[in-house]
């Protein structure tokens, strides 16, 4: 009885310490999802500026394209990007069940995208107000990307386990092909990194991220 009662003891302090730890890996990441997007922002203010003036000269408005994704266990919220498309000619995917698993998403030939929006598309700039979806906490730096509910809305209980940590700017699945993988991998991918997640892995994305943007591969 006595042994019992000290597994019983040993197994719940064991499970106290693996909470604590978990929440002092998301409390880590939080505050480095703060620094690193309000020091971002406040550092590329003149990028902000200057792509805001260039969209309104060529383009018109909107400034912004926003776009209401899933977020963490399917909340959704409104994500910002720069308007790289003619005011309402955004691409809408729509399937009956569920997206097929070979599906690619492909949007570099779409004629709909403006000239500068070629440009924003191609080095990444387009993804800048997304910062401030950090910034507020709808995204973190690093995580899967977020999709929009009428494909979050179709996952298997398998896929949607990729919705159990905050989208991000950038993921698993972006340095490993990002447009030019199928959904079905893109899933695995973010898989991948919602069960392996850790602080390190975190900075080795970023890392390969930076190179990956450096040399314009995988952009649409």
């Amino acid at each position: 009885m006595i042994e019992q009662d000290k597994m019983k003891e040993s197994t719940i302090s064991f499970h106290r310490r693996a909470v604590t730890l978990e929440r002092e890996r998301l409390n880590g990441k939080r505050i480095m999802d703060i620094l690193i997007s309000l020091v971002s922002i406040i550092l590329l203010s003149p990028f902000f500026l200057i792509i805001s003036v260039l969209i309104f000269i060529f383009d018109g408005r909107p400034i912004l394209f926003k776009q209401v994704r899933s977020g963490v266990h399917h909340t959704p919220f409104t994500m910002y990007k720069f308007r790289t498309m003619r005011e309402s000619k955004a691409v809408s995917y729509q399937w009956k069940d569920k997206v097929p698993d070979d599906f690619v998403f492909k949007r570099g030939s779409n004629p709909n995208i403006t000239p500068l929006g070629k440009i924003l598309r191609k080095t990444s700039l387009d993804e800048l107000p997304q910062l401030f979806n950090v910034l507020k906490g709808d995204m973190s730096i690093v995580g899967p990307r977020p999709e929009v509910p009428h494909i979050t809305n179709f996952y298997d209980h398998h896929q949607a386990q990729r919705l159990a940590v905050k989208p991000g700017m950038t993921g698993f699945a972006q340095i490993n092909g990002r447009s030019d993988i199928n959904h079905g991998q893109k899933i695995e991918y973010d898989l991948y990194y919602v069960y392996n997640q850790s602080i390190g892995l975190d900075f080795k994305i970023l890392l390969k991220t930076f190179s990956i943007v450096l040399r314009r591969k995988g952009s649409y």
